[in-house]
């Protein structure tokens, strides 16, 4: 959803993943580019271009690897609950003058705003 409202709204989408197995299906949504996590020349292609990342991710995982895809003052927001400490290098963050913020679910007036949002552009989920 994050990727097809992204979209919608005329950014630039770079959707990131631990392996290229949802690359099409990320293409398919509305991302523009297409990041695997794992892979240092993947990594390396986007470097730098990211304004935001939206980071889902659950479970522990490295940081580090996706401020590299942030642009100058860009941040990365994390949306995905996890539970242990993240260990992240701070001259990277202070020299670039990035930023690490959270998130949790928006109050009614929010959420409303994104239903109507998905609403006029027909965005809906998708189903199994």
């Amino acid at each position: 959803m994050g990727v097809k409202i992204a979209a919608a709204l005329g950014h630039t989408v770079v959707a990131i993943s631990t392996s290229a197995n949802k690359e099409k299906i990320a293409l398919e949504k509305g991302a523009h580019h297409f990041v695997v996590s794992s892979d240092p020349e993947s990594i390396k292609a986007q470097a730098g271009k990211c304004d935001i990342i939206l980071n889902t991710v659950s479970v522990p995982h490295d940081l580090n690897v996706y401020l590299q895809l942030l642009a100058k003052s860009g941040t990365l927001v994390q949306l995905g609950g996890v539970g242990a400490p993240h260990s992240v290098s701070q001259f990277p963050l202070m020299m670039t003058r990035k930023s690490i913020a959270g998130s949790l679910i928006g109050g009614i007036r929010d959420t409303q705003e994104v239903i109507d949002l998905c609403h006029e552009h027909k965005i809906y989920p998708d189903c199994q």
